[in-house]
């Protein structure tokens, strides 16, 4: 075996001597010719020394932790828990190459998740592999495009640290996946629902979601005093979110741009005023043990509503409409 050795260029503008290694001279020297010319065109050599599980293990707790929402770090984990560390994590960082990031996208792309994971063994009645007949599960291209996505995040924070001179994983490209087609209500079947919705005492909030088309975490983070019912608008700030720390969590919107003054339609206005003549006649029920914080869409005890309270009965209001499930 043949070894080479020279000096290049390290991270924060230092050199150090590398050793490259081949099996007869002229490879050693290919090698070492080849990161010396990367050194000259100002890359400097891999510090990193970790494998990829243990560098995602620490850009999860020391970097993205304090960069994402508490509910997008807890998905990122998932994704990485599930599916990057168990595939790329015993992978040298400095070492991980666009091939290996491909070839692990098509197979995780081309194998069925029942098997994979091991989802078939934990049932109580297996189906698929376990019974001998695979159901085939695949992941779909939204989901396999967010992990290669996670990936790319995580190895740009290592480029950024000069661990490694490049982000491999922006060499793959996985194709723009097409989302789901989305059927809105029609016009008569949103009447149909307003319909099922008149004496519900959450029937301005779902006036709301047809007429202003608010996502449902803004919805249930609007405050009296976003409204003003005199001049109509509504200035969308504030989001209601469940977290895993913190429990339901009104914060500010996703993004600077999600931050909006809207106009509200004359029925929303009027519906919003029988609504504010409603929740005060509550308040009065319940007395001391009313909780206010000030929202406009509360539970009959003044606090805020789950998302997924909120979820259940809007399928409960189309069931009972006779109208198809679609997301709210």
């Amino acid at each position: 075996r043949w070894e080479a050795a020279g000096y290049v260029l390290a991270p924060g503008n230092t050199r150090k001597r590398i050793h490259v290694y081949g099996t007869t001279r002229k490879e050693a020297l290919a090698k070492l010719t080849e990161k010396i010319a990367a050194s000259n065109r100002g890359v400097p050599a891999p510090s990193a020394q970790g494998s990829v599980a243990a560098h995602l293990t620490y850009w999860l707790e020391a970097v993205a932790v304090h960069q994402l929402r508490e509910n997008t770090h807890t998905r990122y984990t998932t994704c990485i828990n599930r599916y990057l560390a168990p595939g790329l994590g015993k992978k040298k960082l400095a070492k991980l190459s666009a091939k290996d990031v491909r070839t692990w996208l098509n197979q995780l792309r081309t194998t069925c998740q029942c098997c994979a994971r091991g989802i078939d063994t934990g049932r109580d009645e297996p189906r698929c592999c376990t019974a001998g007949s695979c159901c085939s599960k695949r992941l779909s291209p939204l989901t396999l495009a967010y992990i290669h996505s996670v990936l790319k995040s995580a190895l740009e924070h290592a480029v950024r640290e000069e661990e490694i001179p490049r982000n491999v994983a922006r060499n793959v490209r996985t194709g723009t996946p097409r989302p789901r087609r989305f059927e809105p209500l029609t016009t008569d079947e949103a009447r149909q629902l307003l319909t099922a919705t008149r004496g519900h005492r959450l029937h301005a909030l779902f006036e709301l979601a047809l007429h202003t088309g608010l996502r449902k975490g803004e919805l249930l983070g609007l405050r009296w005093e976003d409204l003003n019912l005199d001049t109509g608008t509504a200035a969308i700030r504030c989001t209601l979110q469940r977290t895993a720390a913190g429990g339901l969590t009104t914060m500010p919107t996703k993004t600077r741009a999600s931050e909006r003054r809207i106009a509200l339609p004359i029925r929303c206005v009027q519906s919003l005023k029988l609504h504010h003549e409603q929740q005060q006649r509550e308040r009065e029920a319940a007395g001391t043990t009313w909780l206010h914080n000030g929202h406009v869409f509360t539970t009959a005890q003044g606090r805020p509503i789950d998302p997924t309270n909120l979820t259940r009965a809007f399928i409960t209001l189309l069931r009972k409409a006779g109208l198809r499930r679609i997301r709210l």
